[in-house]
Parts: C-alpha cells; structure tokens; sequence
C-alpha cells in the first residue's frame, strides 16, 4: 500500500540540511533526523494549550459513556480537515479493544492512512482512529508542537468516551512523515503510547523523553524519498542505545507498507511483550 510521496518543497528544504550525530536520551535539544530543519523552535500560539507546544497529549482511556457502532464513522470534529475510527465487528463494549492512531504521509490524509492497516482491524480486533494534520504535513515539519497534537487529544479523548480502550494496547502509528511524527509524539507521550509503529520514518523529535514505549520500524531498502542509510539505519541504532526494546525490519521495496509488513507490525503490536 502507497501514499502520496512528500512534496517537492519537503523533500528539497529538509535533506538538504543532513543529519545531526545525536546520542539519545531524547530531548528538545537532541534530534535524530535525516531531514535536519530548525526543529528546536517550539513557537507558542495562542490557538492552542500550553501542553499542546510540548507535544504533550492529556486524554487517557477511560470507561465509556456513550454507546457506539461498529464500523466506519467520521469523527464530526471539523468540516473540512477530519478523520476517520474503524469499529471492528468483533468490538464489545465490556472488552477492552487495542487502539492504533495512524497518521498519514506529507501531502496525505487520514483515509489513506486507515487503508494502511484496515484490512486487518477485524482479523485483529483492533480499534483503528486516523486524522488529517491540520495543514498540508504535521506541525513539528512545520515548526513546532500545537495545532496538530491539540485536535489529536481531542479526537483521543472523543474515541476514549464512545469506545473501551486497553490501556496496554495502546499504539501510535504512520508512514512517512506520518512516521516521524508517530516515533516523536510517541516517545514524547510514552505514559500514554505502550507501542510505536513507524513505517519508512525520516527523523525523530521528541519534545520529552516519557516511558519506555515498545518500537517497530520499517523500512525499504530501495526507498528514494526518504533514504534508508540516512533514516532508519541512523534512527534505529540510537534508539537501541537509550533503551528502547524495538522490532526492525528492512525489505526489498521503495517508499511503501507491503501488506506482508504491515501485518507483521500488528502481530508484533497484539502480542505480549516478550518476558525479559
């Protein structure tokens, strides 16, 4: 499964800057990408809560209050730039279903993102919520934490009060620049994200270092858009260093989600952790 490549613009103005040498733990100050930008600028604004320029995410499971359908349902939370949950059919209301929010590639939405893994959702019983970035990538890319991470905890916060929730299945995905946002927000947000799934990532930037989230990555060994010596060959080591337990599989393939790839990420996320 494909989505749109990042555009020109992103491509040309990030790998243009290389990569920084950067030994985790992570910080605001210590960034590993292979599209370096100013991503230290954690501008405020005055649209968004003080917590949302931190990247920090405030909605947790809860006990439903509402009764919910199965299926696929928009989220209502904006006219124009939304999202999408997928209900399997196997949900029932007095047990807990795994949880993966996927976040889609530059240029992307939050129905291409969904298709990446809803061909799985009911094999897995997995509850799948997608958004769209509010403008045409994620705000970290852009800047700084704010805009995107505030309507993610409200599209959170919407799900954890019509759907039941295990609090230990709880994941954070993407592709692309989906994936870089997926590996920053969710070491960022690791008290909430036990699981990380991060196909073909450029970079990560975390604002904080929070728990010890369980990691997958993926990543074409042929991927012209986001090179895998400079991303994920550089991305991965680090995070073994400060850490992480992490899953890394490298495949014959450009810029995509092999269906054999993504079902090997939803094993890896159904499963229990392995006994250390």
């Amino acid at each position: 499964m494909t989505q749109n490549n990042p555009p020109d613009w992103t491509r040309r103005q990030l790998l243009q800057f290389g990569l920084a040498e950067m030994i985790l733990p992570l910080a605001a100050s210590q960034l590993s990408n292979c599209q370096k930008r100013n991503l230290l600028v954690m501008e405020s604004s005055k649209q968004v809560d003080s917590r949302a320029t931190e990247g920090q995410l405030l909605s947790r499971p809860t006990r439903p209050t509402t009764t919910a359908l199965t299926g696929l349902h928009p989220l209502g939370l904006d006219g124009q730039r939304d999202g999408f949950v997928y209900v399997p059919e196997t949900y029932r209301a007095d047990r807990p279903a795994p949880l993966v929010l996927i976040l889609h590639g530059a240029g992307g939405d939050a129905e291409g993102a969904l298709k990446i893994l809803h061909h799985l959702a009911n094999g897995f019983g997995t509850i799948l919520l997608a958004v769209d970035s509010r403008q045409q990538t994620w705000d970290i890319i852009r800047g700084g934490y704010g805009p995107d991470i505030a309507f993610i905890d409200r599209a959170l916060a919407q799900t954890f009060s019509h759907y039941a929730i295990a609090p230990n299945q709880v994941a954070i995905a993407g592709f692309s620049d989906g994936a870089s946002y997926a590996l920053s927000v969710g070491i960022t947000n690791g008290d909430l994200f036990n699981h990380i799934i991060a196909f073909s990532p450029g970079f990560m930037a975390p604002a904080s270092q929070s728990g010890k989230p369980r990691i997958f990555i993926s990543h074409g060994k042929s991927d012209k858009v986001l090179p895998i010596e400079r991303c994920s060959r550089r991305i991965v080591p680090q995070l073994k260093q400060a850490g992480y337990d992490l899953e890394y599989r490298e495949f014959n393939g450009l810029h995509t989600v092999p269906t054999a790839i993504a079902q090997k990420a939803m094993e890896w996320f159904t499963q229990p952790a392995p006994d250390k």
